[in-house]
Parts: structure tokens; sequence; C-alpha cells
């Protein structure tokens, strides 16, 4: 078994020497038969082979006992270079001629050797915690944190965390089913520490459990969390728009006529003269935002009423905002095109989100790190940092991760980045 894995190692410098024993014969002045030749040549490759060989085996050590359910990890340049597919497509041949479980896996970013690093870091990892909890931490989500920040007994506080109503706690849980059934936009509702409290709260307000007992868990939503959402969707789109112009990267023109699109020609004309008394662009700008906020609330409003059947017994599809009539529904969708193409990738933006990952990252393995081997001297540093309220000494990994996770998401951006810079050496406290 030993001998298999490593000759697959040495596969591609064996093609190599190869070619150079080949080239070495072209520079011989003295010519032998070429059946001598050959058998010489094979010697001397085999020999490399076996040096070459022994080698890798004494760096990599013991192979693991795969009888007991262990597990390789491979990672590769890319996953969708042709030629790094290839290689995974055969690991992955290779392992299962020889019976060997196998995890092929690439960096976010080419030839970035730190995320090829983390990546490593990461799938080490895996091993240590359960399929759940490797969900949970890889689709780490905000409404889900939101509800543990709620619920959750931290260290020193009382028991049952901010004490809100079920009614009130039902209500911002926007994707009511745990990790596992996450997907690509990674949304779920609790993690699983706060699984049982979830389902003590379905339980009391009669939420509709849509999983079977051997499925992953899933409700249906509770009603208030259709106009959560459709105050978050309105607010924030309409927000961003108003932000936007502040920003100049709309111009008054074009945010006007944003909002502008929303009314009828009646009202529109009644705004115009509005806008003929409040000179100042930016206090017309708030006028017309607040204006399509009430217009939206009052069309959202409507969806619901003549919905509320299909709501209560979990049947409604979608959120309120994608029911609601022509042209307030056209004018939304406008809005959210322009949002993202002009707003959410603009340049400014863009290098906030880049710098912003490498930060979290950045903060993220150092003290996972730290948290998972306390006994080192600067794991003792990073760990002091962190407040008293996160339990980094948690009986298992997954507990200790959550709290570093708990202590992280609270930062405000400002201190995540002077922490950041002051642990990389780059900012120094006055002395």
């Amino acid at each position: 078994m030993k001998k298999k894995i490593s000759l697959l190692l040495v596969a591609v410098m064996t093609l190599s020497l190869v070619a150079s024993a080949c080239g070495k014969k072209e520079e011989k002045t003295e010519e032998k038969p070429p059946q001598q030749t050959e058998e010489k040549e094979d010697v001397q490759v085999n020999a490399r082979v076996q040096e070459i060989e022994k080698t890798l085996m004494e760096q990599i050590g013991d192979m693991p006992d795969f009888s007991k359910g262990g597990k390789l990890g491979a990672l590769v340049i890319s996953l969708t270079n042709p030629y790094w597919v290839g290689m995974k497509e055969s690991y992955e041949a290779a392992a299962k001629e020889y019976g060997v479980d196998i995890e092929v896996m690439s960096a976010p970013t080419e030839g970035d050797k730190q995320s090829q690093l983390e990546t490593l870091q990461g799938m080490a990892l895996k091993k240590e915690l359960s399929p759940m909890e490797w969900d949970d931490l890889t689709h780490f989500e905000g409404n889900a944190n939101a509800f543990r920040i709620l619920t959750h007994q931290f260290e020193g506080r009382r028991k049952g965390g901010f004490v809100m109503t079920y009614s009130t706690l039902a209500s911002i849980v926007k994707y009511p089913f745990s990790s596992q059934l996450a997907g690509k936009k990674s949304k779920f509702g609790f993690f699983l520490s706060e699984e049982a409290d979830y389902q003590k709260i379905a339980g009391e307000l009669g939420i509709i459990r849509l999983s079977k007992p051997d499925e992953p868990l899933r409700y249906a939503r509770h009603p208030l969390v259709y106009l959560v959402e459709a105050a978050d969707d309105i607010c924030y789109q309409m927000m961003d728009i108003e932000d936007a112009h502040k920003l100049k990267l709309l111009t008054h023109d074009e945010t006007k006529g944003l909002y502008m699109q929303f009314f009828d020609e009646k009202r529109r004309k009644r705004i115009e003269e509005v806008c003929r008394i409040v000179t100042d662009v930016n206090e017309q700008i708030a006028y017309l935002r607040s204006s399509v906020i009430g217009a939206l609330i009052k069309e959202c409003t409507r969806v619901f009423t003549e919905n509320e059947e299909k709501i209560l017994t979990g049947e409604f599809e979608g959120t309120l905002i994608m029911h609601i009539c022509s042209p307030l529904k056209e004018a939304y969708d406008n809005c959210s095109a322009i949002a993202f193409q002009r707003i959410y990738r603009s340049s400014d933006v863009l290098d906030i989100e880049l710098a912003g990952f490498r930060v979290i990252s950045t903060l993220i393995d150092l003290m996972i790190n730290a948290v998972r081997s306390p006994e080192k001297a600067y794991s003792q540093l990073l760990i002091n940092l962190i407040s008293g309220q996160y339990n980094v000494n948690a009986p298992t990994l997954y507990g200790k991760i959550q709290a570093v996770l708990d202590y992280i998401s609270g930062m405000t951006d400002v201190y995540a980045l002077d922490l950041y810079r002051k642990i990389k050496g780059n900012s120094l406290p006055a002395v």
C-alpha cells in the first residue's frame, strides 16, 4: 500500500528523468549496441526512481491505517483548469482502486500560497469535527448567528440570552432549517448548538415542521418573518440608493429617476411641487426615498393580508416583495439591478471587501490555531485578547471555534482592522 501510493507521487518525476536520460545519451560520442544502451539506461532510471521513492517515504513517514476510517486529502492548483481536473480524477480513480477515501480540493485563489496553506489547514481541521459541525462552520451565516446571540448563555450572563419572547425570536429566523440544507447561498437559520432551542420555540408556537424525523431539520416560516424580511428588502434597497447619491456613485438625476418610477403621473406632479419648495438636493432625495418606502410598505401589507391563509399553512412561496404589483415591481427590480451594477460592484466597495476578507480570515486562522494549541506562548497572548464571556475553554473543538467566531463577529470594522494591524506589527500602542 505504502509503495503504491508513493509511486503515484513520483510518476511525473520519472517521466522527466527519462527525458533527461535521453538527452544525456545524445551527448556521448561512443556508439554502443542499441540493446546494451537501453538496458543501461533502464538500470540508471530504475535506480534513480528507487532513490527518490526512498527519500519520499522517509519524508512522508508511516501511512495511516485506512481500515479505521482514515481519509486522504489532496490539494491541486485549480479545479477549473483541465490539467488539474484530470489530476483530481486520477487521484480519485487511484484511491478507489486501492480502497482509500480521498478528498481533492483547490485553494480559492490560484497561485496564492497563503490561501493554499489555509485550505490545507481546513482539510486537517475537518477530520476533527462531525459533518454537521463542519457544515455549521463552513456555511457561517449572519441570520443563524443573530439567533445564537439572542438565545445563547454566554459566560457570566443570565440564562436565556436576551430573554425575548418566542414570537420575537421566531420572527428573525428567515431560513428555518439546519446548515445541512444551506445550499450554494449558505443560508440557514440556526447552528447545531441552538437547534434544540429553535425546536422548543417552534413547538410552543405551533410552527409547522416540514422535515421527516430522519431528515435534516426544516420548518415553515413563522408569519412575522415575512414582515421582517419585507422591512429589510425595502429599507436596505432604498437607502442604498440614497447612500449612493451621497457618495456620488449615482447622479442626482439618476437617483431621482429611480425613485420617480415607483409612482403614477398624479403622484409625480405632487412630488415635483414639493421639490420646487425644497431646493436642497439631499433633502429632495430623502423625501423621495421616504415616499417610496411608504408606497412599498402599503403594497407589501396588501400582499400579506391577501395571502394570510397560505402563509399560516406554510404554502406561501417567495418573499412579499416578489408578489407586489406594477409599477412597483418593475421599479424595485430596476433599483436592484442598478444597485448591483453601480454600487455593490464599484471599485471602492470591492477594495474594502478584498481588504476585509484578508483581515477577517487572518483573525479567524490565528484565533482558531490559538484555542487549538493553548499551551503555546503566542497562543496565550492571543487568547488573552478575548473577552471572558466567550468560552474558549469549551470541552469540544466545535465549542472553542464557536467562541472564536462569537468574538470576531462581534467586532466593529474599526476594531477588527486595528487588531489586525497590531497583530501584524503595523500598529503599536503609544508607550
